[in-house]
């Protein structure tokens, strides 16, 4: 399916989703799988994201269902949240774009949220920016894209710095893209 025609049938299946959830009998409510590094970090994104759905209709526990699971800063846990996530049947995963390969392998119908990505095609999260393409969609800074203008800028503002040291976490190459 061409991209602006699912955006079509999405936006279609959006518009009319929250009268068919009121019309529901008591039954299993579609469910958002919300995959974080840490609930108190997390928690201003996480009120402002259900704050959105109910806005748009959406109320949590009456008419959608979210399981948040957060990693705790263990990012070997993904595949078991994504593994819980697939048994749960839930029907969209929201998740940190570094979480994207692992839950994208176990959950290859599953549709996949990423809040942020540095660069979602460098990571093979998308295809392209213009056709991602597969079930992951989401937001990017295009970051990689930004680097070399970040040097230029603190090349124009210190011109006599003679070295620059640059942390990364090389356990997240988007990060390391980034910095370089």
């Amino acid at each position: 399916m061409r991209r602006r025609e699912f955006i079509t049938l999405l936006s279609g299946v959006a518009a009319g989703w929250p009268l068919l959830a009121r019309a529901q009998q008591a039954g299993k409510l579609p469910t958002i799988g919300f995959l974080g590094t840490d609930p108190s970090l997390f928690h201003p994104w996480t009120g402002a994201f259900v704050d959105r759905l109910r806005e748009l209709g959406w109320v949590e526990n009456r008419t959608i269902s979210i399981e948040y699971r957060w990693d705790e800063g263990h990012p070997e846990r993904h595949a078991e949240i994504a593994a819980e996530f697939v048994r749960r049947n839930v029907d969209v995963v929201v998740s940190t774009a570094i979480a994207v390969p692992t839950v994208k392998r176990l959950a290859p119908k599953t549709p996949i949220v990423f809040s942020l990505s540095p660069d979602p095609v460098g990571a093979g999260l998308v295809d392209s920016l213009a056709k991602p393409g597969g079930n992951v969609t989401g937001l990017t800074i295009q970051a990689t894209d930004l680097a070399s203008k970040r040097l230029e800028l603190l090349r124009e503002a210190l011109p006599r710095l003679q070295r620059l040291a640059i942390l990364g976490d090389v356990g997240f190459p988007q990060a390391l893209l980034e910095a370089i």
